[in-house]
């Protein structure tokens, strides 16, 4: 079991433990050994449902990532392909089949498709002459992954760009299949809230799904009372801003990969090598981070600079707690002392990682780059100067910094700016075009269909009112102890949560106005429950709200909506469900074209 999926009021086990049945009932159905030959993108996710000890339960012995050419030898009766349904990988399947010899190896071919099997891709293995060569064609649902006992992730990369650039809703059904998949756990989710396009889709699908079962009840209690779907173009802001929050901050630096991170390893190699002249380990540090450690679930969603307290804080419990063995005396006290060592040794290890994790975020957030770069953002998002061509984004191209960096910075101040006017756009396009390559302009093309970057149209600038009915700017922010989401941007509330928020109490009827100034139909649902599962709400007790966030979410929200759901006279707790985590850097990645850029 992972215990730090079900501290929260939805025991986010049970779905983990769905899918760990799944993939065991699959692995039964191909009997004899086993060799899985991985899509390398699946491993990640694929990590979060079943360790390597399940699968070698069931008959895996070898594991191989999927490559062009001859597949691996492996003395084994059965080869299964775990992929996506994407075409490239149908080619590189069928030269691997091609390559196999029959007579000397007869191994037996299986094809497992995640999330979905697809009919164009069943097609391109017939037309390359392999589809007969496969036993098992089959689907594993993996649609809402738990990362943590508050979090759900989709992991679909592209799931923006297909929403908003292909007008591709494939990453919307599998959302919607995920929320049947949990109505089927926790029960059916009384009231569905939503705004934009894409949310309206996902309920459509889910209406028509459910009448698709219509002979079955669902007798189970429902856990969840809301939940809340957000078309991440609703809030296009907040994910462009730096995050200031020290999980935040850790993926804006690092990147975090299905709850992992790889840090520079100097910065965590004993005392004693660094000094006595010894090699220094080369391979890169790799954490993992969710709540099942103590230290990180206290300060993942803190701002950053409230972490420097609360790890000095824990140093001097950690080194009372060790001097207490001098005090032991009698044979029952030392036992004790031993029986918490394992524990108090963790917690050394823990203070440890994350002092040198913060020292290492410190340098960056100190720096005088960073620090400009904020203010820049920080006075776009309360309005300053919008409306011309900024002499730090001018400054920044002429220096040839990060064009990501520079793309995040002019599409926050198109953002805030409901646009740009045409000479300042132009002027933009053509500097970024001649600094770093016209391969980009696909790239522009891109950020304006998404509504990212576009020129100033007709209609007035909505954000100053939205700004202000909303109050995403919070002047004083108490970044130690907060009393407003706002810390979690060190001034900026991320819109979306405030959203979020709002319909918790006093109700979007109060909003109406801006809700109208946001993109796309906002909308409510029933679903009648079964007579006799009417919820009754425990004196004092909270309602349970699922965000889900289309087109994905940052840790700063998430942050955020924790902090919501631990609010005294909060009333409600969140979970949070996405098509990906993300921030502002790999947002902007998912969005760029470069013709060279193959994943091949």
């Amino acid at each position: 079991m992972a215990a730090h999926l079900s501290y929260g009021r939805v025991n986010l086990n049970v779905l983990r433990e769905a899918m760990r049945k799944e993939l065991r009932e699959f692995l039964d159905k191909c009997a004899g050994s086993k060799a899985i030959v991985w899509d390398e993108y699946l491993t990640g996710p694929f990590g979060l449902i079943a360790q390597y000890s399940l699968l070698k339960e069931h008959e895996v012995e070898k594991m191989f990532t999927l490559k062009a050419g001859r597949l691996p030898a492996a003395d084994v009766k059965n080869v299964i392909f775990f992929v996506r349904p994407k075409l490239e990988l149908m080619d590189i399947i069928a030269e691997n089949v091609l390559c196999e010899d029959r007579a000397r190896c007869p191994r037996d071919l299986h094809i497992l498709f995640v999330p979905r099997r697809s009919l164009l891709c069943e097609q391109r293995l017939k037309d390359q002459g392999v589809l007969g060569s496969f036993i098992y064609r089959e689907e594993y649902s993996l649609d809402l992954i738990p990362f943590d006992g508050d979090l759900l992730s989709m992991e679909s990369e592209t799931s923006f760009k297909e929403c908003y650039l292909e007008n591709d809703q494939t990453s919307l059904y599998h959302a919607a299949k995920g929320l049947m998949t949990l109505q089927a756990l926790y029960g059916t989710i009384p009231q569905i809230i939503g705004k934009g396009e894409c949310a309206r889709h996902v309920v459509n699908m889910m209406i028509r799904m459910k009448r698709e079962f219509t002979g079955s009840q669902n007798s189970i209690l429902p856990i969840f009372d809301t939940v809340l779907l957000l078309d991440r173009n609703i809030d296009l802001l907040t994910p462009l801003a730096t995050q200031l929050t020290y999980e935040g901050l850790i993926d804006e630096i690092y990147g975090i990969q299905n709850t992992h991170v790889k840090l520079p390893p100097e910065k965590f190699a004993p005392k004693k090598q660094s000094e006595g002249g010894k090699e220094l380990p080369t391979e890169p540090k790799k954490l993992q981070l969710n709540s099942a450690e103590e230290l990180y679930a206290e300060i993942r969603d803190k701002n950053f600079n409230a972490v420097g307290p609360v790890l000095s804080k824990k140093a001097k419990v950690i080194s009372a707690a060790f001097e207490e063995r001098h005090n032991a005396k009698t044979v029952g006290e030392i036992k004790q002392f031993v029986s918490q060592l394992p524990h108090m040794q963790a917690a050394r290890g823990s203070l440890a990682n994350h002092t040198s994790i913060a020292e290492l975020i410190k340098v960056i957030t100190t720096s005088e780059a960073f620090r400009d770069n904020l203010t820049v953002e920080q006075e776009f998002m309360t309005g300053i100067d919008t409306d011309k061509v900024n002499s730090y984004i001018e400054d920044c191209i002429s220096q040839k910094d990060p064009l990501i960096k520079i793309l995040r910075l002019v599409c926050l101040q198109s953002v805030c700016n409901n646009g740009l006017k045409q000479k300042v756009l132009d002027y933009y396009k053509r500097e970024i075009l001649q600094t770093y390559g016209y391969e980009y302009l696909l790239t522009l093309n891109n950020l304006e269909k998404a509504g990212l970057l576009k020129p100033q149209g007709s209609s007035r600038n909505n954000y100053p009112t939205i700004r202000k009915t909303l109050r995403l700017w919070v002047e004083e922010v108490n970044e130690q102890n907060p009393s407003d989401i706002s810390y979690v941007y060190s001034g900026y509330a991320p819109l979306s949560v405030r959203l979020a928020q709002l319909l918790a109490r006093p109700g979007w009827r109060s909003i109406e106005e801006v809700l109208k100034m946001l993109p796309g139909p906002h909308f409510e649902e029933r679903q009648p429950l079964p007579v006799g599962l009417l919820k009754k709400r425990q004196q004092g007790e909270n309602k349970v709200t699922l965000v889900f966030f289309l087109g994905g979410v940052a840790y700063a929200e998430i942050a955020a909506l924790r902090f919501l759901s631990q609010m005294e006279d909060g009333g409600t707790e969140y979970i949070i469900a996405t098509t990906k985590l993300i921030n502002g850097t790999s947002w902007i990645k998912s969005l760029m074209d470069k013709p060279e850029a193959s994943p091949f």
